[in-house]
């Protein structure tokens, strides 16, 4: 019996340690649930409802569990006096940068009510950004042997636009995407994106010339996530 049904969620600007804290929350009641069901302590008809949240966070370098210390260019107290956070946290992928005028999307999702497939359940994520920037006349595509959504991949413009990492636990998924439309790009250069040296981040606003509408644009990806996930809308 697959459970479809999903909760729509903006978190707004939010930190990015009380969004983990409430993703951690979810996903652990989320698991715990399933545990449950798996073990007749209470019935399929109690699985608890999927989830997908959109938001933005202030200033915030992340890194994954397979980051490397030393892609993080500036020193602990360098990132203070920016106005900078900065954790290691339980998703995978390399460091990353957070920041306003760029889209986080947290699903929240049991994988079994949708296809027990990591793999595909990425290209998926890819699949939403990539529809999205189409329709803004962008075109988007993946990079062999990358993960995210690349312009011009497999050249020497290649660019990235969205990067993705995830926590899995009884195909119960947390953390997600970051889908950059406005942010300051000059953060990035205080890291190495994703671990990868050779090849620039870009965004929605650096490729069209202007500013991009946000809640346009989540609103866009919101409509191609729950049509690539056949999501039954909860309201």
């Amino acid at each position: 019996m697959q459970n479809k049904k999903t909760v729509i969620e903006d978190w707004g600007l939010i930190d990015f340690k009380e969004a983990w804290d409430k993703q951690e929350a979810v996903f652990s009641s989320m698991v715990q649930q399933k545990s449950s069901i798996l073990y007749g302590v209470k019935d399929l008809d109690e699985m608890a409802n999927n989830r997908l949240v959109f938001c933005q966070h202030p200033h915030v370098m992340t890194l994954g569990k397979s980051g490397k210390e030393n892609h993080l260019l500036l020193d602990v107290e360098a990132l203070k006096q920016k106005g900078v956070g900065y954790y290691h946290i339980n998703r995978g992928g390399d460091i990353t940068y957070h920041g306003p005028g760029q889209l986080l999307c947290y699903p929240l999702l049991d994988l079994d009510n949708f296809f027990t497939d990591l793999h595909c359940y990425m290209r998926t994520l890819e699949e939403a950004v990539i529809r999205t920037l189409k329709e803004y006349g962008l075109s988007a595509g993946r990079y062999n042997g990358f993960t995210g959504v690349w312009f011009d991949a497999n050249t020497i413009k290649a660019r990235k636009i969205a990067a993705m990492g995830v926590r899995c636990s009884r195909w119960v998924v947390m953390h997600g995407l970051s889908f950059n439309i406005n942010p300051d790009l000059s953060y990035f250069k205080d890291i190495v994106p994703c671990g990868i040296s050779d090849k620039p981040v870009t965004s929605m606003e650096a490729e069209l010339g202007y500013k991009v509408d946000m809640i346009e644009v989540q609103n866009l990806l919101q409509k191609h996530l729950v049509k690539l996930f056949e999501m039954d809308i909860k309201q």
